[in-house]
């Protein structure tokens, strides 16, 4: 198999753009990431679009604009997971030596739903009965809470440090620091979880020029390389499920790393997802970044963060930086191509050298989530 590598990354600040098309998010993305690889529009060889709700054809409307025409387009939608299922494809594509230079792009615009949580699919028989995603996570928090035997305010800390780490960010759609208090008393969603333990709403783009190794090595550009991708749906589970045991982000995890050659000690930056505060936390011991049980600990003794062990969510994660779905995947890959290129500002991981990014998409009855979508990346040396 061929190694593939990004070449050029970028994205627009994550937040509300009302009036937008998708093509209007997407484009300046785009144009930035092809700048940015030093690739003409005319040397893409193929494209592959993430997003949840931008209708049919959302790639093939934005790369017109650009004259990109009569290469392969796909399109691909797996709830959160989407952005990072089309690196995923691309990386497969360039691993097998079909094409050379793949444009990725994740895109979504939320506020075309006016607010409230996301639609879901009406046929899931737990939708049916009033599932949404924050009464899903909110029971996930209950059950740490009770098991854990720790109080809500480890929930906040989580996003004081999304919060912290988001103020460095020029992208986040959130950048100002908060106190644990101010996230306790901030409006109930669902207990107990309040709004500032839930990532917002809005709209956003990130773009990614992916190239074999032939292409990189012409470009004499920063690259990072794809040391492993892995993509795993659910496994069917009816009646009782751990929920503080996601098995398809364990898998996940457990395949890239071996697909790597590594393990968690040797990640420096991580972008995990945080849709919500009690992911975050299950997502440590998951990723194994500390054994289960361990992952309160973890985060109050200051592991995950700068100075820690490894830093999570340096661009704010989706609690600060904002959850465009579709757009989500994408945008962690963009940081970490600054991070381990050197190029994330104040934000900056100190000689961080490998990268992981993960992402899981929707919930649907029997199954732990419906996707999850794992990258490491490592650093190339110039």
């Amino acid at each position: 198999m061929s190694e593939a590598f990004i070449v050029g990354a970028a994205m627009i600040p994550m937040g509300k753009y009302r009036e937008s098309s998708y093509s209007g998010l997407a484009l300046p993305a785009v144009l930035n990431a092809l700048r940015d690889a030093g690739v003409a529009p005319g040397e893409v060889d193929a494209v592959v679009c993430g997003h949840a709700f931008g209708g049919m054809l959302t790639g093939q409307r934005i790369v017109k604009e650009l004259g990109i025409s009569s290469v392969p387009v796909s399109n691909v939608d797996n709830a959160c997971s989407g952005g990072a299922t089309a690196l995923h494809l691309a990386y497969k594509d360039i691993a097998a030596g079909r094409h050379d230079v793949i444009l990725v792009i994740g895109v979504d615009k939320l506020t075309q739903f006016g607010g409230g949580t996301l639609p879901l699919v009406a046929e899931d028989p737990e939708v049916r009965q009033g599932m949404v995603m924050p009464a899903m996570y909110a029971m996930r928090a209950r059950r740490y809470l009770h098991e854990r035997g720790v109080g809500p305010e480890v929930l906040a800390e989580v996003s004081v440090k999304a919060r912290r780490h988001g103020a460095r960010n020029p992208y986040a759609q959130f950048r100002s620091a908060v106190t644990a208090e101010e996230v306790l008393n901030s409006r109930p969603i669902c207990d107990p979880l309040t709004l500032m333990q839930c990532c917002p709403t809005g709209d956003g783009a990130a773009a990614v020029l992916l190239v074999s190794d032939a292409v990189r090595r012409r470009l004499g550009r920063p690259a990072v390389r794809i040391a492993a991708s892995i993509l795993h749906s659910g496994s069917v589970t009816l009646g009782y499920r751990d929920m503080l045991r996601p098995e398809i982000t364990f898998d996940s995890a457990r395949d890239a790393y071996e697909m790597a050659g590594i393990g968690p000690k040797d990640v420096d930056v991580i972008e995990l997802h945080d849709a919500f505060t009690i992911a975050e936390l299950v997502y440590y011991e998951a990723l194994g970044l500390c054994q289960p049980g361990e992952s309160a600990g973890y985060l109050l003794d200051g592991k995950s963060t700068y100075g820690g062990e490894v830093v999570v969510n340096p661009s704010g994660g989706l609690l600060s930086k904002g959850h465009p779905v579709g757009a989500s995947g994408v945008a962690q890959a963009v940081e970490m191509y600054w991070q381990l290129t050197g190029q994330a500002g104040a934000r900056q991981v100190e000689n961080a050298r490998v990268g992981l990014s993960h992402v899981t998409g929707g919930g649907i009855a029997g199954l732990d989530h419906g996707a999850c979508t794992v990258h490491l990346f490592e650093q190339v040396a110039q």
